[in-house]
């Protein structure tokens, strides 16, 4: 592993725990919108699962075994997952600001949201612009890394 790489890791790591993080608020604010936040959920259960997979890859040791432009592919991979964060955290950040959204329910007008979970809203859209924020300056590392 280079200096460099070496250098990625805690960001790899803040990766996780927030990708984490975003993943578990949202499932436990019931997922009242599904369609906004099914593909929070998708995006931030993909990229954790991915990023264990990437960071195994590193760890053990095979990326001396496999013959592969490693740089570019940490590149694509942090681009890509980037520009998924980023649209996630929109979603996630419009289905919050949806709490005072009331919706007829049969004879009584309730809002969207309980104040149980805008609150939990609340924090996985901050931790969905953290983890945005994480993937931006390890993307920005992997590109130093990559640029020839």
């Amino acid at each position: 592993m280079t200096g460099d790489q070496e250098a990625a890791t805690p960001w790899k790591a803040g990766l996780k725990l927030f990708g984490g993080l975003v993943w578990i608020l949202v499932a436990s604010s019931n997922v009242p919108l599904p369609l906004l936040q099914g593909w929070v959920m998708f995006v931030s259960v993909t990229a954790f699962t991915l990023s264990l997979l990437f960071l195994g890859v590193f760890l053990s040791g095979m990326v001396t075994q496999i013959d592969a432009n490693w740089n570019f592919l940490d590149f694509a991979y942090h681009f890509t997952v980037f520009v998924f964060y980023f649209g996630a955290f929109l979603l996630e950040a419009a289905a919050t600001s949806l709490h005072d959204l009331h919706c007829n329910t049969t004879m009584a007008v309730q809002p969207l949201l309980s104040n149980n979970q805008y609150n939990i809203n609340v924090a996985a859209t901050i931790f969905a612009f953290m983890t945005t924020a994480c993937y931006g300056c390890s993307l920005g590392l992997a590109l130093r890394r990559w640029r020839p």
